[in-house]
């Protein structure tokens, strides 16, 4: 398949994911049922925002344009495609590029997300038989020429003994942090509750750590998180929420708190589900400690990415700051 028949598979794989087609909702439902904090509301959430922001012919078009995708001849090699399972479909830029790169793709699905993927790949295998040759499942990725794998920064070491001698893309732990300037609207922290709350704030691109200035009034802003007060009737997100609670009432810690999360004073920009860190800044030019760069996904703010936006990446957004496609076009 030349370039512009994959782009057009795309489109067309984005208009099977918003259908109604009945093996599609089912695995949805199954997803559900197996990894409960994939929801249907954050499911969608996540299919809405690949077929908006990835399956656009025009957008796909003009992404692509700046890379050397299109030659016929150009030899395919094997690449192993390592997963991960935090939300719902997180994987599918990953598989994007590979698809669109030519490759044929081997991919170890996480245990997390194994429901959604697959009707999505006999999708495309039932429009071109010998799709099933490029693209295929695996629990073994051996015999690869190169390598994407994601996972955590005890993952990533495995990862590098096993997959570093070959061209590889290996990923590690990263989250996302707000700058907030205390005179922040009400829109806009009902914005910054979407960056912080949505799909449970397990992935890389939710805010789990704030600055404010000092003497910043927190009233507002757990005022307008309690949007999110639903998640105290979900079970696992209540679990650690009161977990968390229990911890900081032992250890006498400060905290605040609205019923569904937990605010306390931390320097790290990693937060346990249920918690959000902030720390104090006094100056607004030098309010992210060294080192911490490397940590980080997504900076929002006035000054940064919009308020709302850390969970709404475009194609060229990359994970890690990595361009894949740069990467499996030179392999």
């Amino acid at each position: 398949m030349d370039l512009e028949n994959r782009i057009s598979l795309l489109v067309e794989l984005g208009e099977f994911m918003r259908s109604d087609d009945a093996g599609w909702q089912e695995a949805k439902i199954r997803a559900f049922q197996y990894n409960p904090w994939f929801i249907p509301d954050f499911t969608n959430a996540a299919i809405r925002q690949i077929t908006d922001q990835f399956l656009q012919r025009d957008l796909l078009e003009k992404w692509v344009s700046g890379y050397d995708l299109a030659a016929r001849n150009r030899p395919s090699k094997k690449v192993g495609l390592v997963m991960a399972g935090n939300i719902p479909l997180v994987g599918f830029h990953d598989f994007l590029c590979c698809f669109l790169s030519g490759h044929q793709t081997f991919i170890k699905l996480s245990s997390k997300d194994s429901w959604l993927f697959p009707p999505m790949f006999e999708f495309l295998n039932k429009k071109i038989p010998v799709l099933s040759n490029q693209i295929q499942t695996a629990t073994l990725l051996t015999g690869m020429d190169a390598y994407i794998a994601t996972g955590s920064n005890n993952s990533a070491r495995y990862f590098d003994y096993y997959f570093g001698k070959y061209p590889s893309l290996i990923r590690r732990n990263r989250t996302s942090v707000a700058l907030l300037e205390g005179d922040e609207s009400a829109k806009e922290l009902d914005k910054l509750a979407d960056d912080v709350f949505l799909y449970f704030g397990l992935g890389c691109r939710n805010v789990t750590q704030i600055h404010v200035p000092e003497n910043y009034d927190f009233i507002p802003l757990l005022q307008a998180f309690r949007k999110y007060l639903w998640m105290a009737d979900h079970h696992k997100y209540k679990n650690n929420y009161d977990y968390r609670l229990s911890i900081a009432i032992l250890n006498k810690l400060f905290y605040m708190t609205n019923d569904c999360l937990l605010l306390l004073e931390d320097g790290s920009p990693f937060s346990p589900i249920s918690v959000l860190h902030y720390s104090f800044y006094k100056d607004r030019s030098n309010w992210i400690p060294a080192g911490e760069h490397e940590n980080l996904q997504c900076i929002v703010g006035r000054h940064f990415l919009p308020f709302g936006e850390s969970q709404r990446p475009v194609l060229r957004d990359w994970a890690d700051g990595a361009d894949t496609l740069q990467f499996l076009q030179a392999i």
